[in-house]
């Protein structure tokens, strides 16, 4: 007879980090106090303070944790794309990706960014995600063949966090494939 293997217990700084999430993704990280996060977490107050030592090392976390999971998310579609030209616009197939999921909330460091006092950890980490998307823009815009790559970069991130706010603000996930229509005509007329 086979029995069902034991549930799989996750860490108080796994759960922290967890309830922090989905709290913060949900409802945005000023409305969202300590406690509710320890209660959801299902852990005590100690934890998250040994853990984490304040509400911002752990949105700083939670942040970190977005951004790893968008790098795993974007790199996949990148990886799976032939050409330098089909991996530029795989990063808008992945956001296409992300808009479709039932519980898309918008960009969590556009929605970080927006409520958070200026040289905060949360402008700090949420710089970090924007320069890695232009970054890896910038890349893929150079191995396209692009004679510009900078310059498409900056029009492709316009376009990337364009499509993120009308998507959440529209309740439109079909605003990526308008983001990516527009990129295939920015990226003909660079390749031109």
């Amino acid at each position: 007879m086979a029995t069902n293997p034991a549930p799989v217990r996750l860490s108080a700084r796994e759960r922290l980090l967890a309830a922090a999430g989905e709290l913060f993704y949900e409802e945005g990280i000023q409305n969202v106090g300590v406690d509710r996060v320890i209660e959801r977490a299902g852990v005590a107050k100690a934890s998250l303070y040994n853990t984490y030592g304040s509400k911002d090392e752990l949105v700083k976390a939670y942040l970190e944790s977005r951004h790893a999971r968008m790098t795993a998310r974007v790199t996949r579609a990148i990886e799976h794309a032939p050409t330098p030209r089909t991996k530029l616009l795989a990063v808008f197939d992945a956001q296409a990706e992300l808009f479709a999921e039932p519980g898309f909330n918008g960009c969590a460091f556009i929605g970080a960014a927006s409520g958070a006092p200026r040289d905060a950890t949360v402008e700090h980490v949420s710089d970090a995600y924007r320069a890695w998307v232009r970054a890896l823009l910038t890349e893929l815009a150079t191995r396209a063949g692009a004679d510009d790559p900078a310059g498409l970069a900056r029009q492709l991130h316009l376009l990337y966090d364009g499509g993120a706010v009308s998507a959440r603000l529209d309740h439109d996930p079909t605003a990526a494939s308008a983001a990516r229509a527009v990129a295939e005509q920015l990226l003909d007329q660079a390749l031109a």
